[in-house]
């Protein structure tokens, strides 16, 4: 996925990746987010996470490392965090290539559901998506991967598991 550089919006280190998704659809940014984990940061772990935004409500998901669309992408960026986030600001007309790529989409409340483990916030963005005709969910999804996605008591303990392991790793730092 080639995507043009945007303008820099915000960038931060956070351990709740609620945060920028919740920011992002507070703005309604039209644009990207790149999510570096710490093992990229810290341990030579290789690949970056991009999550596209239209009207703050997450479009498409994409891992540079393994070099995987939508769901995929998504437990590939789920990993420990901290997270280096940077929020870029794009227009619609530079991400309308991307967009049209079924195999990257995602359901709108997945990344806040799979990723923050925010019920809330994946609720709140797909009530967002389908008042604005984004709701279409993935081609992609499986039976699997959707139920896997929208079970959050799994999610939470996937979490629970990564924040640990990060203060497992910080203590050893």
């Amino acid at each position: 996925m080639n995507l043009p550089r945007g303008t820099l919006r915000r960038r931060r280190v956070v351990t709740d990746l609620g945060t920028p998704l919740g920011r992002a659809l507070e703005t309604e940014l039209t644009g990207y987010v790149r999510l570096r984990s710490q093992d990229e940061l810290l341990l030579d772990g290789e690949g970056t996470g991009v999550l596209t935004f239209t009207d703050g409500i997450p479009v498409l998901a994409y891992h540079t490392g393994a070099d995987r669309g939508g769901a995929d992408a998504l437990r590939d960026i789920a990993v420990a965090g901290p997270y280096r986030v940077t929020l870029y600001a794009l227009d619609d007309a530079s991400l309308a290539a991307a967009h049209e790529e079924p195999t990257l989409r995602v359901d709108p409340g997945a990344p806040a559901n799979y990723l923050a483990g925010d019920s809330e916030l994946a609720e709140r963005t797909r009530k967002r998506a389908a008042a604005v005709g984004l709701g279409q969910k993935s081609s992609t999804d499986s039976d699997p991967v959707t139920a896997f996605l929208e079970d959050e008591d799994h999610i939470a303990d996937v979490q629970s598991a990564a924040r640990r392991e990060a203060e497992r790793r910080a203590t050893d730092w």
